[in-house]
């Protein structure tokens, strides 16, 4: 009988450990990082893209994702049509209509695969061609 109250208790505590290592794994896993863009952040480009792509370090959800383009004036140039790639679940894009010399601003939110939401923005400028010689002399 005390050898079965022993086995117990060693078993209690193992099972406590076991669930104590899974709670702190699952705290401390990172978020979503944005890894990549295109435009680059904080880029000077001469020819408008035909869409934002965004990069993250890990697979975001499909869910609550948003991608929005932003002039200087703060009115949203993109399409409103933010797409995740099918076969790259870190990479969310929407499309924008030809972009006027401006300094833009992306705003983005997707949820991380350890369910907290994350946002973030950056920005990249459009400069006419010949601005954009200039600035790279």
């Amino acid at each position: 009988m005390k050898h079965h109250s022993v086995i117990s208790s060693k078993l209690f505590l193992l099972r406590q450990i076991f669930f104590i290592s899974l709670w702190v794994s699952s705290s401390v896993s990172a978020h979503a990082i944005l890894a990549q863009s295109e435009p680059k952040v904080d880029s000077t480009i001469d020819v408008s893209p035909q869409q934002i792509g965004i990069w993250f370090n890990e697979n975001v959800a499909s869910e609550f994702k948003a991608l929005a383009v932003i002039n200087s004036a703060g009115k949203r140039v993109d399409n409103q049509d933010v797409k995740q790639a099918a076969l790259d679940r870190t990479h969310i894009y929407a499309t924008v209509p030809r972009l006027l010399p401006d300094k833009y601003t992306v705003r983005y939110r997707v949820m991380s695969a350890d369910t907290h939401i994350v946002t973030g923005r950056f920005t990249f400028t459009v400069t006419p061609p010949e601005t954009a010689a200039i600035e790279t002399n």
